[in-house]
């Protein structure tokens, strides 16, 4: 795969590079740290997804579950523009974030933790959350990103 296709763009949430940054691994089967990173967010009672270098949901746990409309074994993956469309992240008054400065897009662009407040969609209305995103970076390059969040006014 060519350089340019591996490597992220700000486009519609989807994180930036630039040549400086950390470069991408190829896309072509799961990286050891995203199934490393499934196993941890699958244990995990916080709210968590892992995001890919091209933007989609590849898990989400139980926890997260009310805001992608099930279990991850009965949606799947969720590409990039749908959760965009549907969870958010959204401002008070639900008009889409920028996509510049959302934790995930500082993880991926700039190879480490992004953190924000923001609110998102789910089941129960606009919910204001706390997001902290990891970047999930091996040997090879930048594999994908953990997004982990939790309710505001909850413990």
């Amino acid at each position: 795969m060519a350089e340019a296709e591996r490597q992220p763009t700000a486009d519609a949430g989807r994180p930036a590079t630039d040549a400086g940054q950390q470069p991408t691994a190829d896309a072509g089967e799961q990286p050891l740290e995203l199934i490393l990173a499934r196993n941890l967010v699958s244990l995990i009672s916080l709210a968590a997804v892992l995001i890919d270098v091209h933007g989609s949901i590849v898990f989400f746990n139980d926890a997260a579950a009310e805001f992608f409309g099930g279990l991850f074994e009965e949606t799947g993956p969720v590409p990039l523009a749908q959760w965009r469309a549907e969870v958010g992240p959204f401002d008070r008054a639900q008009r889409h974030l920028p996509t510049a400065n959302l934790p995930v897009t500082r993880a991926f662009r700039d190879g480490r933790p992004g953190f924000g407040r923001f609110h998102i969609r789910g089941g129960s209305g606009l919910v204001e959350v706390e997001v902290v995103a990891l970047p999930l970076v091996g040997s090879v390059g930048l594999h994908g990103a953990l997004v982990m969040f939790w309710p505001l006014g909850e413990g």
